[in-house]
């Protein structure tokens, strides 16, 4: 497939190009189309998340607003210095990024919250141009296997040689470093699979290695 520049007119993947459609008819308020990245192109930090939520990003238009997963995200990014409030409710909330960057692995919500492997191939077009543009002083930060895997296979890495773990560091060849997390949702935060101290835990790592 030729590389394009992201649009948020995109209809690449006829299934969720179909659930956008109907999910506008039902929540005719709801941004309802692929979610751009939101913060600064030239950030340190990009930050890679899976997909869009139905009643979040899809709702609001910006990654990890109005939803559950953004509660511990963007509490923690203000928290470490990466943002200019706690909290993030809408597109017009006036909340700015500080030297970070959201995107996710696949930016059209979608069905039950699972892409399908397809999906998440024909999506990795953009997130590989947002990989690609980085430079080794940057640092990734996946958010969860899938965006972990999808930022190996974005850079033709292996997979078996930077198994995915909470909290590991991969210091990739030629490129930037890669941190992992689990997923901040709600099923990992209700089941203790992710706490506030592991979470934190991993952007004071983030911090160290940005500041020195």
């Amino acid at each position: 497939m030729a590389t394009k520049k992201f649009s948020t007119r995109c209809k690449d993947c006829e299934r969720l190009a179909d659930f956008l459609v109907e999910s506008k008819k039902k929540f005719p308020d709801y941004f309802c189309k692929p979610v751009p990245p939101f913060g600064d192109a030239n950030a340190k930090l990009l930050i890679v998340g899976l997909a869009p939520g139905l009643h979040g990003a899809n709702a609001t238009g910006r990654p990890f607003t109005g939803d559950y997963a953004g509660i511990l995200l963007y509490n923690t990014l203000h928290k470490f210095g990466f943002s200019s409030a706690p909290e993030s409710k809408h597109v017009k909330d006036g909340l700015k990024l500080i030297d970070a960057r959201i995107t996710n692995a696949v930016k059209c919500v979608p069905p039950q919250n699972k892409p399908t492997p397809a999906e998440i191939k024909t999506c990795n077009q953009y997130i590989q141009q947002e990989l690609l543009a980085l430079s080794p002083d940057n640092i990734v930060l996946a958010l969860g296997r899938i965006a972990h895997e999808t930022t190996l296979r974005s850079l033709s890495l292996r997979l078996k040689d930077y198994p995915f773990g909470h909290g590991a560091v991969h210091e990739l060849p030629d490129q930037f470093i890669l941190v992992d997390s689990y997923h901040c949702s709600r099923y990992n935060t209700s089941t203790k699979r992710l706490t506030v101290d592991q979470f934190e835990a991993v952007f004071a790592k983030i911090r160290e290695l940005i500041d020195s």
